[in-house]
């Protein structure tokens, strides 16, 4: 009972220190020709290899955890060879007695090299055992008939143990290799610009780099092996603790007010290894500079636009006042130079309407009135605004409405008015004679839908992307058009989504665009039934 608890013990020892003397390459290892197993500092079996399995006929289970010398009858000699090959890095052992599982004698050559670290201390030993029990039958019966041939055997074994000694010394070479890599990416991760979590396969933490010790004002001993639940009650965290409890295991990125003068993004990427998921990486960027940056650029644009719209809304009613007369009459070319001039101003005040838009939407001051709307009404009077253009255009404009009532939404009527504006005008602008545009109507118990479908020019395919960025115009509506400030798509966008719908398109390249929008119906959609 004494003994089962020693080898018990013995092997949880074993285990902990295969961890930490890992075989640098483990398809050589057993790949090796002679019987390997590899032993712990006090002489207690490590690992195996394969041949070592054959020869013995020991499972792993019933050697590791084991003193070397419990497997051969002479365990003073093995004791001794271990300490011989301590002192002097290698020894060798002739015609040993190994004890296989099955209780028989084994005649084996051993060959030790023991291991250690820069201090001198001893890591370990690796032994190679050689079967050597047929060359002593063989010697016993007829040693004078086979002095030559032993003699050539034992030239070879010579050979096979010098073979031996290069691969178990390009094995070390291999072993300070690995050392030197796993050093360097160390050093790369320690000095990693950006913040580094990395979170193990159970959602403990591995891993932190130096920068994210400073983001988050800890140290790494504080928080390695905690789990994200254990993670969040530091208060530095506490500003993630909905990330990290819902998105840990999602690819996104995402921003976060952490504190005063302190923004970052968070990228989060699953570590794998083939097809299994081991971990997860998080990122932590700091953009609090290129947030200030941001923000002083939209609040130059918010003050320059709003001190060019009062001189530009100036010009426009006094240019309004001479083409109506009011200074006097005007001759026909005073008449056209002039409206050319409004028409510019008109652009121009649509412009800075389009910049003090974007303003509001990136400060968050984009305001939002909501109004109760029937739903057919009001778009039919947005449609209706652009007919005469559609029939300037030689365009054909159709409006479909859902058969049966459509329930109502709450909505900010002049922000949608701004969305359908600019959807309608882009279908209108970019679509070519004799072509069609069309608006419809959907509906289901949780929102509205619109949709616009031209048969324009259409949106590049390695354009699509950017669609919905600010001043961005795609190449082949510049050709056509080049006045407009690629803000229009930007602004409906985020007023479509401040309502909490979405907005998408599918588009084809000289075959037309059909844009999307959702608008969540408030209501209940009992309630409307029982309206209806």
């Amino acid at each position: 009972m004494v003994e089962e608890k020693i080898i018990k013990k013995n092997r949880q020892k074993s285990k902990e220190f295969s961890g930490f003397f890992q075989i640098p390459n483990e398809g050589l290892f057993n790949f090796l020709p002679s019987a390997i197993c590899v032993v712990d500092p006090a002489g207690i079996i490590v690992t195996t290899n394969q041949i070592f399995q054959n020869l013995t006929t020991y499972n792993p289970s019933e050697v590791i955890g084991q003193k070397l010398g419990a497997i051969f009858t002479d365990n003073k000699k093995i004791n001794n060879l271990l300490v011989a090959a301590g002192k002097k890095g290698m020894a060798v052992a002739r015609n040993l007695d190994l004890i296989s599982q099955k209780k028989e004698k084994i005649s084996v050559d051993i060959f030790i090299l023991a291991r250690k670290d820069k201090n001198g201390n001893i890591l370990g030993y690796f032994l190679s055992i050689s079967n050597v029990s047929e060359i002593v039958s063989e010697i016993k019966t007829i040693k004078k008939e086979l002095q030559i041939k032993i003699g050539a055997k034992t030239k070879e074994l010579e050979e096979s143990r010098a073979a031996l000694l290069n691969i178990l010394e390009d094995v070390e070479e291999a072993w300070q290799k690995t050392e030197e890599e796993r050093n360097k990416t160390e050093a790369i991760i320690t000095n990693f610009a950006d913040g580094l979590l990395v979170f193990d396969k159970d959602d403990k933490v591995s891993l932190i780099n130096h920068r994210a010790e400073k983001i988050f004002n800890i140290k790494s001993p504080e928080i390695l092996r905690k789990t994200i639940s254990e993670l969040i009650v530091f208060p530095s965290f506490s500003p993630l603790s909905d990330i990290f409890r819902k998105e840990i295991a999602e690819v996104f990125r995402k921003e976060v007010f952490l504190k005063e003068n302190l923004i970052i993004e968070l990228s989060i990427v699953p570590i794998e290894r083939g097809e299994e998921k081991i971990g997860n990486l998080v990122i932590i960027h700091d953009v609090t500079r290129e947030k200030m940056i941001e923000r002083m650029k939209s609040e130059f644009v918010s003050i320059s636009a709003h001190q060019l719209r009062t001189p530009l809304s100036a010009i426009k009613w006094t240019l309004k006042m001479i083409l109506e007369g009011d200074v006097g009459q005007l001759t026909r070319e005073q008449k056209e130079l002039l409206q050319k001039t409004y028409d510019s101003n008109e652009r121009m005040i649509s412009l800075i309407n389009d910049l003090l838009d974007v303003t509001r939407i990136e400060e968050g001051k984009d305001i939002y009135k909501p109004v109760v709307k029937e739903v057919i009404p009001f778009f039919e009077s947005l449609i209706n605004l652009y007919k005469e253009e559609a029939k300037r255009r030689k365009l054909k404009l159709e409006f479909r409405r859902p058969d049966g009532k459509i329930p109502k939404v709450l909505i900010d009527a002049e922000k949608i008015k701004l969305v359908m504006q600019n959807l309608l005008e882009n279908a209108i602008r970019y679509t070519p004679e004799s072509g069609r545009v069309t608006i419809s109507l959907g509906y289901d118990k949780k929102e509205l839908e619109v949709q616009i479908q031209d048969t324009g020019v259409g949106v590049p395919a390695n354009q699509k992307e950017r669609i919905f960025t600010k001043f961005f115009r795609g190449a082949n509506v510049i050709r056509m058009e080049t006045e407009g400030s690629g803000l229009g798509l930007f602004i409906a966008k985020n007023i479509v989504e401040a309502h909490g719908g979405r907005i998408w398109f599918e588009s084809e390249e000289n075959k037309g665009s059909t844009f999307h929008f959702t608008i969540p119906i408030k209501m209940e959609f009992e309630e409307f039934l029982k309206e209806f």
